[in-house]
């Protein structure tokens, strides 16, 4: 039987003007922003559809046997004004029907003057997503996101306190308020992956105070302590991480020993290098790391980059999983195991020798996540103990810096690279009676290249991050994201400040068996359905577009890419960023037999021109379906920009300088 499903992702009612993007020169002719903007945009009076482009989610739109219950439910109705240490405090009780498969809907509108900000939602002490803001414009933007959420099956089936902490600033300069809903639908569907029996945060734990529990590092000391059930017989550790105020732009920053290269023309630069890991410690012991995704937000770089398409994962930021199931014959042992999260950048001696930092600059916000697959009750787990083969990783860089024809420091070029290895194993005997080996390896390499010139007035940043993380479950990750940006800062005369900026970056991810998120492909799994294309409503589109059906898909692999060019100018009272932003997106599935050969599932191609969309191509398992974006159509507007108060251009933006050390907050959570 048929069932209709809807295909969900970011297009929904998304607007279109075509402009003819303005060349620095013409932006930079005038010091006054406020000249020929005629000539750039047409006046908007409708709200900017702001977006992440992602894979499509799909939910279902009426009940049928097959699917079970469809039962929609308001999480959250909320105004988030001035609400720094006043989060949303609402209750979750699970719908009367059973399922097995959750989404969630979070749909935001705001209109003003605003910074970007980070959310972060909770159910109890547990971060359950983690996104931000888009910033707001004159008219206002709306935007939507859909996630899945079934990897919390075990904290859905219960009643639930729901935290949403989403900090933001009201006053006679900053006017945006972020008013936001939050919907769960459940459901159930024939082919699921098994879901942790229980989940245990890792976080400070300040839900009965009606608190956010994320730590800040450093400051707060991320470490818990648990006695893990003694039937565990797999057990995943998530990481949830993003830096902040100093540490957003945690790429482009310098070694300790140059942070005073440009110190009488652009402040002090950040330090403690460009890279950064995120690491996990079980009493005390590495257990496994992440190298962070350099998210960018809203704000970030250049404005004008992210309107209306925002930068990758900006709305859902990912997680890193990995997998302690070889600690077991340790943390099964009935006593108490403490977890910790770090985060280390590099330390330098001032002659190319590094080693890793015990601190990083300010700051990161970091939880995690434990999640239990439990054997029978009564059954305890035991093996051998781990061997832990974590030594330290290689690292190489080094540091030059030119002067100019007066004598004054002109250029600094510094490379880091850095390459590691993590292998720990253990052998499991579990309630079946049977032992097997458990593994959990790492493979990762990091290069970054970064040329501040014209005296830290200009930055050219080169980064790739790959990396091949490995369980004996079956589970595999291999994720590969590059990052290249050149962006130019500078005053005029008058007091006016400019910046100019061009940017590629991409992501390239394949998540292969039994993770603890939902890797997209479930759905497709589903078989047979319909789905209803926004914009395309009355439209049913098979999504076996062939005769035959799709194979099962094990696992699911995204590449992407965005590039992109934008400009900025503030003078006077008035800001405006510009900008050209295209992306590619391809989403495929894995299949389960065989050689795992890839089978695409969904592509799209969009590009954005000054806030509006100018072209879009998209298509469902091979099919066309349209171009939803060109259906709707709207003037474009200028990217109206918040006035910052710093010194300097480089530390009004939170890129790195901040005069005498001042540690500021640029974007991702703003001031």
């Amino acid at each position: 039987m048929l069932s209709t499903l809807l295909y969900l992702n970011w297009r929904s009612l998304l607007p279109l003007c075509v402009l003819v993007a303005p060349s620095s020169q013409d932006i930079f002719a005038s010091q006054d922003p406020d000249r020929g903007l005629d000539k750039r945009q047409t006046p908007a009076t409708s709200p900017l559809v702001d977006f992440q482009v992602s894979e499509p989610i799909l939910i279902p739109t009426s009940t049928s046997d097959q699917y079970g219950c469809v039962y929609t439910q308001l999480l959250m109705d909320h105004v988030f004004a001035f609400s720094y240490g006043m989060p949303f405090v609402g209750s979750y009780t699970p719908p009367p029907c059973d399922f097995n498969r959750v989404t969630i809907n979070f749909t935001v509108t705001s209109r003003g003057r605003q910074f970007d900000r980070l959310g972060l939602m909770y159910l109890g002490d547990i971060e359950v997503f983690r996104t931000s803001t888009a910033e707001p414009t004159t008219n206002g933007i709306v935007w939507t996101y859909i996630k899945e959420m079934e990897q919390y099956n075990a904290l859905w089936k219960t009643y639930q306190k729901i935290i949403f902490d989403l900090g933001n600033l009201i006053d006679s300069t900053y006017t945006g308020t972020f008013n936001a809903t939050l919907t769960g639908t459940f459901s159930t569907i024939p082919t699921l992956r098994a879901t942790a029996d229980q989940i245990l945060p890792i976080s400070a734990r300040r839900s009965a105070s009606n608190e956010a529990s994320a730590f800040s590092v450093p400051g707060d000391n991320a470490s818990v302590a648990y006695n893990i059930p003694q039937n565990a017989e797999r057990a995943v550790v998530s990481l949830s991480a993003c830096g902040q105020a100093t540490e957003e732009f945690w790429y482009t920053n310098v070694f300790n020993s140059d942070i005073s290269t440009f110190e009488d023309e652009v402040g002090t630069l950040y330090g403690y290098s460009p890279f950064r890991e995120v690491q996990l410690l079980i009493d005390g012991q590495l257990a496994g790391v992440s190298w962070p995704f350099p998210i960018i937000f809203t704000g970030g770089i250049v404005p004008g980059l992210w309107r209306p398409i925002v930068g990758i994962d900006a709305f859902d930021l990912r997680e890193h999983e990995i997998d302690v199931t070889a600690w077991l014959p340790i943390l099964c042992d009935g006593g108490p195991h403490t977890f910790e999260i770090r985060v280390v950048g590099i330390n330098d001696d001032g002659h190319n020798d590094a080693s890793l930092s015990q601190t990083v600059g300010s700051t990161w916000i970091v939880t995690g996540k434990i999640f239990l697959f439990l054997g029978p009750s009564g059954f305890t787990t035991y093996g051998t103990p781990p061997r832990i083969d974590t030594s330290p990783p290689t690292l190489q860089i080094s540091s030059s810096l030119t002067t100019n024809s007066t004598g004054a420091n002109d250029t600094l070029t510094y490379r880091t690279d850095v390459t590691r290895s993590i292998a720990i194993t253990s052998s499991i005997k579990t309630s079946n009676g049977s032992t097997y080996p458990a593994s959990w390896t790492q493979q990762l390499t990091y290069t970054n290249l970064n040329i501040l010139s014209s005296q830290g007035f200009t930055q050219y940043t080169n980064q790739a991050t790959t990396g091949v993380d490995r369980s004996s479950s079956g589970y595999s990750s291999a994720y590969s994201y590059p990052l290249t940006v050149n962006s130019s800062f500078f005053t005029t005369p008058t007091g006016g400040i400019g910046i100019t900026a061009t940017l590629s970056r991409g992501l390239d991810l394949s998540v292969n068996g039994p993770s603890v998120f939902p890797s997209g492909v479930q759905s497709f799994n589903t078989s047979p359905a319909l789905f209803a294309l926004p914009g395309h409503q009355s439209q049913l589109v098979p999504y076996t577009s062939s005769p035959a059906p799709l194979p099962y898909l094990s696992g699911a692999r995204t590449t992407t890419t965005q590039s992109g060019s934008a400009s900025y100018l503030a003078a006077g009272n008035a800001s405006y960023s510009f900008g050209t932003t295209s992306q590619n997106f391809i989403f495929r599935g894995i299949e389960a037999v065989g050689e795992g050969a890839d089978m695409e599932l969904y592509t799209t191609q969009v590009q954005a021109v000054n806030s509006s969309v100018v072209a879009d191509a998209e298509s469902l398992v091979g099919r066309r379906v349209g171009s939803p974006l060109l259906a709707q159509g709207r003037g474009g507007e200028a990217a109206v920009v918040q006035q910052y108060e710093g010194t300097g251009v480089r530390e009004m933006l939170g890129r790195g300088p901040g005069r005498g050390g001042d540690v500021l907050v640029g974007g991702g959570g703003g001031p």
